[in-house]
C-alpha cells in the first residue's frame, strides 16, 4: 500500500489543527508536528499559511459537496425533503462534537475575512459554488408549487445558507441544537413555505 506523501500528512494536520484551534490559533509549528514533518518542510509545499488554509479549506468544502450531493440526490424525495435532509444530516454531524464545531467555512470566514484578502476571496467562490446545487433544488420546489415563488431561488439559496451559518454560530455559543431546530421551523413555515 502507498503511503501518503507528507503534502497529504500536513494536509490532513493542519484540517485537525485548524478544526480544533480555529486559523489564528493553528500555528505552523504545530501543524508541521502534528505531521510528524521536519521544521522547513512546510514551506517546500506551500508558499504561505494563507495558501495552506485555502487547501484545507478545500478539502473540507469536498467534503461538505459530497453531503449536498448525495442529500439533494434526485431519488424521488420531493425538494422540500431533500432541504431538509441535507439540514438533518449536518445537524447529526454537529452533535457529533457536542455543538462545539460548527462550519469550518463558517469559522474561518469569521476569523479570517478581514485580515486576509486572499483567504476572504477563496471564500466568496466557495460560498458561490455551494449555493448552486441548493439554488437548483429550490428552483425544481418552486416549478413543482412546493416553494413559494415570492424569491429568486439564488437569493432564497444564499440566504438558507447565510441563516444557517447564522443558527450554528448561536448553536456554539449555546451548546445546544435549539437554535438549529428553530431555524429549520421556521425556514420551512416561511421563505421555503409554499405560495
Amino acid at each position: 500500500m502507498a503511503r501518503r506523501s507528507l503534502r497529504e500528512n500536513l494536509i490532513e494536520a493542519g484540517f485537525q489543527t485548524i478544526w480544533n484551534s480555529g486559523y489564528a490559533a493553528a500555528g505552523v509549528r504545530d501543524i508541521v508536528a502534528a505531521a510528524g514533518a521536519r521544521p522547513g518542510s512546510f514551506t517546500n509545499h506551500f508558499a504561505s499559511k494563507e495558501d495552506f488554509a485555502g487547501e484545507v479549506l478545500e478539502r473540507y468544502f469536498a467534503y461538505v459537496s459530497g453531503l449536498v450531493e448525495n442529500a439533494l440526490a434526485r431519488d424521488g424525495t420531493p425538494p422540500i425533503g431533500r432541504l431538509r435532509r441535507y439540514l438533518d444530516v449536518i445537524t447529526s454531524k454537529l452533535e457529533t462534537h457536542d455543538w462545539a464545531h460548527g462550519c469550518m467555512i463558517g469559522n474561518l470566514s469569521l476569523e479570517t475575512a478581514v485580515h486576509s484578502e486572499r483567504l476572504r476571496i477563496r471564500l466568496v467562490d466557495i460560498f458561490e459554488r455551494w449555493r448552486r446545487p441548493f439554488a437548483a433544488c429550490i428552483a425544481e420546489g418552486q416549478a413543482a408549487g412546493e416553494i413559494s415563488r415570492a424569491f429568486d431561488p439564488e437569493d432564497l439559496a444564499d440566504f438558507l445558507l447565510s441563516s444557517w451559518q447564522g443558527a450554528m454560530l448561536r448553536m456554539k455559543v449555546e451548546r445546544s441544537p435549539e437554535p438549529l431546530e428553530r431555524f429549520k421551523k421556521i425556514i420551512f413555515s416561511t421563505v421555503l413555505g409554499r405560495e
